[in-house]
């Protein structure tokens, strides 16, 4: 039986985005096609208000969606669709761009922690002009489930399969699979979620370390494993985990800023858009 190797392990870099939000940039920007479909990880968390009150002011994306998981915190979405929606601990954004969106994500909180992740996924040259969408996921609506080993899991998009039991996530997209799993591996416990042969496997972990065939992984270590065979995990101490596993696209990836598109005539194009005041027509 082949296993999941590992291929690399890296750690973010500190940086600031939006009007100064401090975060960590797991992944993002050179070699994305090593990531495919995933274009970008991004990692937030501070209890210091100074480095995330100014948030994310109106900005445009287009060509791609962003998953943005909170852990702790509140924050409010605005769109030029019309679409608002508050963020809070627990809950889960899925905005598709494609074609075009402007939005805002701006703190709903003057004090206190703000944790969480954002995740770029990248759309087929089928899609990248399709009409855009947004859908806000209470916690509620987020299926979460404990293991019989006492694993908890939260099955944010895909399918998880695992010790005899499967849950479907909110979120299924049929070009890129995407499967977004916070697990939670209680001290001595040990997992081994299925996952189809050809798919990107990511793993981060964010609290505690991590065995993975026997190479251990620490927090704030991202893993990039082989695309073929089981995948075992394992921790004597505790972990907690965020999974990332996606079908990749193949197609070139030109990106500029917030555009994403397969060709550098594509993002002129998007800038004349934009500068036009055409970008969402």
């Amino acid at each position: 039986m082949t296993t999941r190797e590992i291929l690399s392990i890296s750690t973010g870099r500190a940086t600031s985005d939006g009007a100064g939000v401090s975060l960590t940039r797991l992944f993002g920007g050179a070699e994305p096609e090593r990531f495919d479909p995933f274009l970008m990880l991004d990692e937030f968390g501070s209890d210091n208000p100074d480095e995330y009150i100014a948030g994310f002011p109106a900005h445009p994306h287009r060509g791609f969606e962003t998953i943005t998981y909170m852990l702790e915190g509140r924050m409010r979405h605005e769109d030029h669709l019309g679409n608002v929606g508050l963020l809070e601990s627990g809950g889960v954004q899925w905005m598709t761009a494609a074609r075009g969106v402007i939005h805002s994500e701006m703190p709903q909180q003057e004090h206190g922690a703000m944790r969480g992740f954002q995740l770029w996924l990248n759309l087929p040259a089928k899609n990248k002009l399709d009409e855009p969408s947004y859908r806000d996921f209470s916690p509620a609506e987020i299926p979460r489930m404990t293991l019989p080993n006492g694993i908890e899991a939260v099955v944010v998009a895909g399918q998880l399969c695992a010790e005899g039991v499967s849950q479907a996530g909110a979120v299924q997209r049929t070009n890129t699979e995407p499967q977004l799993f916070d697990l939670h591996l209680p001290a001595g416990t040990g997992l081994s979620p299925q996952l189809s042969d050809g798919l990107r496997v990511i793993l981060y972990v964010f609290d505690g370390e991590l065995l993975i065939g026997g190479q251990r992984l620490v927090k704030n270590q991202l893993a990039r494993l082989s695309d073929q065979g089981e995948l075992a995990l394992s921790t004597s101490s505790g972990a907690r985990v965020l999974l990332l596993a996606g079908r990749p696209i193949g197609e070139p990836i030109v990106q500029y800023g917030p555009f994403v598109m397969n060709s550098y005539e594509e993002i002129e194009q998007a800038l004349r858009d934009f500068r036009d005041g055409v970008f969402t027509d």
